[in-house]
């Protein structure tokens, strides 16, 4: 079977290879490591947005279940969508750290505009 050059295409995967490697000292040249570091990049960056959701839920429910009502973050979120108070959680995180009583004053607003028997599903 004769030899088949590939032409343009493979050069351009070439180069690009070697574009992401060029931070890479001495025999580390390789192409085998280039790929397994974008490989982990793309791992990493989803993890990353992974432990911040955590992050930001872990903080929002804290600070909730530490206030003067008894109120937990599923219910909270939950009555959020159901008043059409679209604040998204990296936001409510950052309310909850700086200040406490902005949240708190949501979260009652919340709770007095929702009829709670509705809401547990008792009529």
């Amino acid at each position: 079977m004769t030899r088949t050059r590939r032409g343009y295409i493979a050069r351009r995967r070439r180069i690009k290879a070697r574009s992401f490697v060029s931070s890479f000292r001495g025999s580390f040249l390789k192409t085998q490591q280039d790929i397994r570091a974008l490989a982990s990049s793309h791992r990493d960056r989803h993890g990353q947005k992974r432990n911040f959701r955590r992050l930001w839920i872990t903080r929002i429910n804290s600070v909730i279940r530490d206030g003067w009502l008894y109120y937990n973050y599923s219910r909270l979120i939950h009555d959020l969508y159901k008043r059409q108070l679209l604040l998204n959680r990296k936001i409510l995180a950052q309310i909850a750290i700086a200040n406490k009583n902005s949240l708190y004053i949501i979260s009652n607003a919340i709770i007095k505009k929702i009829n709670w028997k509705e809401s547990a599903g008792v009529i």
